[in-house]
């Protein structure tokens, strides 16, 4: 059994209280391992260690910042296999997957924040008698709090620009993926991070994260999570005009024209559709189609969508891996059932999936439902799973209107080969991102984030530094 710990201050330790929570191998629906179940006294410790740091770590220069960033991305990479192991371990995800994607990812975040801190620049106004230019200066004590979908790519995610910009920071990792949270602890020490400038806590939100967004030496909270748990957050930090940054649920529209790149659009919805078992923010759960190629997308996206692999994250010839979690996977299969009550039709999936050896994992079969109306929970509420519904449509202002016609408002995909249709329905959809032909196309110099029930404010590039910084203009006066 592996026993992980929390990070404070430069050392690895129990909690205070000694109580521990089960880590769960999705694949095998077994314990694999146990976790700190952390409290408020954590909590206190690992804000008193990043108060100590503080001076210190914002006083360096930003070269030196970079470096320690730099130094840790070097070494993310340098473990790759085992990452990634462990990654898939954790959160169910095929092995291949954290391979190319998340732990690449998480390395890559350290290494552009840690060169993005050396080219960030401040505004300078000219007046006829006086100059004004602005100072940058870190908030101090962050908070930042992750989910369990792509736990070491999300935590760095939010982590790289708070170090870099010149803040301590005391960070809560999902309690159902802590793993790759605690190797990133490990790698820390290993880079040499001075005590106390990262602090890692692990345990439930009641007992961590409320207590961590409460706490009023917290100057920022950067969470990605649940839409109730944002709004808990918000009006936490509302009371005492903390910074926030919340990236929070979706239910994105796939919108497919007659006239896109057929093939290439195929091959792109298999991916916005299922990619991590659908549980990633971004995945377009609901997939429009134009009338005239309706039956043809059904007759080819079903038997492509069959032919993908459920099976053990290890097995290299796996796609879909298991579900994150027990209560997970029951909700996701309670939809499936609210879909056909809605009067859906289930076309293919709709079920669970008990690969040869593996029997009491949880695994989903990536499921295709049509036939619901546009305003029945099963498309109107966040499912987060290998879950989509299809609808065919007659015109962009229909098309608009189901796509805007949510509460939601994170990201969407266009697919047409006519650029002015393109450019219009960009333009009015209610999304942060939007993506033409294609679907997480990623720069991470660009701002990210969502609309509505989705979020406020940006992460991403100059965006997320920013937000880890007060502003200060200093007029003089020639």
């Amino acid at each position: 059994m592996l026993e992980i710990s929390n990070y404070i201050n430069g050392e690895l330790v129990s909690a205070q209280n000694g109580e521990t929570l089960p880590l769960y191998n999705p694949a095998e629906g077994t314990v694999y391992g146990s976790a700190p179940s952390s409290d408020n006294k954590d909590v206190e410790s690992a804000i008193i260690a990043a108060q100590q740091a503080y001076p210190t770590w914002s006083a360096l220069s930003i070269d030196e910042r970079s470096r320690y960033l730099i130094k840790i991305a070097d070494l993310i990479e340098s473990k790759l296999d085992s990452l990634a192991h462990d990654e898939s371990l954790d959160n169910g995800k095929p092995l291949w997957l954290s391979k190319v994607v998340d732990i690449p990812r998480a390395a890559s975040n350290f290494r552009f924040f840690g060169n993005a801190i050396t080219q960030f620049a401040s505004e300078s106004h000219e007046m006829t008698d006086a100059i004004n230019y602005t100072l940058r200066h870190p908030l101090g004590v962050v908070a930042c709090i992750s989910p369990w979908n792509l736990p070491l790519y999300l935590f760095s995610w939010k982590i790289a620009p708070a170090l870099a910009a010149g803040n301590t920071v005391v960070a809560k990792p999902s309690e159902v993926t802590p793993l790759t949270a605690f190797r990133l602890a490990e790698i820390c020490i290993e880079a040499g991070l001075p005590p106390g400038v990262l602090n890692i806590i692990n345990g439930y939100g009641d007992k961590v994260g409320a207590p961590l967004t409460n706490h009023s030496k917290v100057k920022a909270i950067s969470f990605t999570g649940s839409t109730n748990v944002g709004r808990e957050i918000a009006q936490v930090a509302a009371r005492d005009f903390k910074k926030v940054s919340l990236e929070m649920g979706g239910k994105n529209p796939n919108i497919i024209f007659a006239d896109c790149n057929y093939p290439e659009m195929i091959r792109n919805t298999i991916r916005s559709s299922f990619a991590s078992q659908g549980q990633i923010c971004l995945c377009g759960s609901r997939i429009y189609i134009e009338r005239p190629i309706y039956e043809q997308f059904k007759k080819d996206f079903i038997p492509v969508t069959e032919n993908q692999k459920v099976g053990h994250p290890f097995d290299a010839d796996t796609k879909f891996g298991a579900i994150v979690s027990k209560p997970h996977y029951d909700k996701i299969l309670s939809y499936i059932e609210l879909a056909k009550e809605e009067g859906g039709t289930v076309l293919t999936g709709g079920h669970a999936v008990h690969p040869s050896g593996h029997e009491n994992g949880w695994y989903i079969a990536p499921t295709i439902i049509e036939g619901l109306p546009p305003n029945c929970r099963t498309n109107q509420e966040e499912i987060f799973g290998p879950v989509v519904t299809i609808t065919p449509f007659d015109t962009e202002e229909e098309v608009l209107q189901y796509a805007n016609g949510t509460a939601y408002g994170l990201s969407a995909s266009v697919w047409t080969e006519n650029i002015s249709r393109a450019q219009r329905l960009s333009k009015h959809i209610d999304a942060g991102i939007v993506w033409v032909n294609t679907w997480l196309h990623r720069d991470l110099r660009t701002p990210f984030g969502g609309v509505k029930n989705s979020g406020i404010g940006r992460e991403g590039g100059f965006e997320a530094l920013k937000f880890f910084t007060e502003p200060k203009n200093v007029c003089i006066k020639f």
